[in-house]
């Protein structure tokens, strides 16, 4: 007998599966994605801030020289780079909780050098360099705003700044601008920062492990806390200021 010739791919009968034959384009890769590959998803922006706080922690937490790169962490986020040092500091304290306390003073010393820098650059190069830098950060509203408030509250307008979630920035280039005693600046500076860096030690200090969800939860109620110890503050200085005659 003669054998039947073979069949050609394109006459083979199809596969057959338990909902009935496949049909060759459920074999055929997608047209929007390589064969073999799923299909690409679109991931979510990143977090740049908190990325760039991620990468910070890893690399404190590692370092030999972790006091000088907190210090200059510190140092640059005062000044231009929007870290957020809290989602750098909380972490790490809790890591080496015996030492948060050291932590939030290396972080209060960066950030007080910041601070001058700050203030030098809105005494000599505000109409140059620094209406640049805050149109660039898109501070130059916040600056307007401040420097009204700051023309009558002077030093307690400059701890609000520091303590509140506004720009710090424009507290060092509106005190440099108009002037304000730079002894005076770093006293409010230190007030402000160092109730906040060190508010946060004591924090870790007493939840532990909680303090960075705690953070993170009340925070808010936290701000506005200490707005109101601010505001309590200025009104004690108002009161002494009438008996003594000064005020800062």
């Amino acid at each position: 007998m003669a054998e039947k010739p073979a069949r050609t791919p394109s006459e083979s009968t199809p596969e057959r599966t338990a909902d009935g034959p496949q049909s060759p384009s459920e074999h055929a890769p997608s047209e929007h994605t390589p064969s073999g590959d799923a299909p690409s998803e679109k991931r979510p922006p990143q977090r740049g801030r908190r990325a760039r706080a991620a990468a910070l922690l890893d690399r404190l937490k590692t370092s030999r020289r972790a006091n000088a790169l907190l210090f200059t962490a510190s140092l640059l986020e005062s000044i231009i780079v929007p870290i957020p040092i809290e989602l750098v500091l909380i972490p790490y304290m809790m890591a080496r909780p015996t030492r948060a306390w050291r932590i939030a003073t290396v972080a209060l010393a960066g950030c007080l050098v910041g601070a001058a820098v700050g203030y030098g650059v809105g005494q000599l190069v505000l109409e140059t360099l620094g209406r640049s830098v805050m149109e660039w950060a898109g501070w130059t509203e916040a600056y307007a705003t401040f420097h009204d408030v700051f023309s009558t509250y002077g030093f307690w307008a400059i701890v609000a700044v520091g303590v509140l979630p506004i720009p710090f920035q424009v507290a060092m280039l509106a005190a440099g601008a108009a002037g304000y005693p730079f002894l005076w600046f770093l006293v409010a500076s230190a007030l402000a920062r160092g109730v906040r860096y060190h508010g946060l030690a004591l924090l870790v200090r007493l939840y532990g492990r909680k303090a960075l969800a705690l953070w993170d939860r009340h925070r808010g109620v936290a701000m506005a806390l200490a707005a109101l110890i601010l505001v309590a503050l200025w009104g004690v200085t108002q009161l002494l200021a009438r008996v003594i005659g000064t005020a800062p």
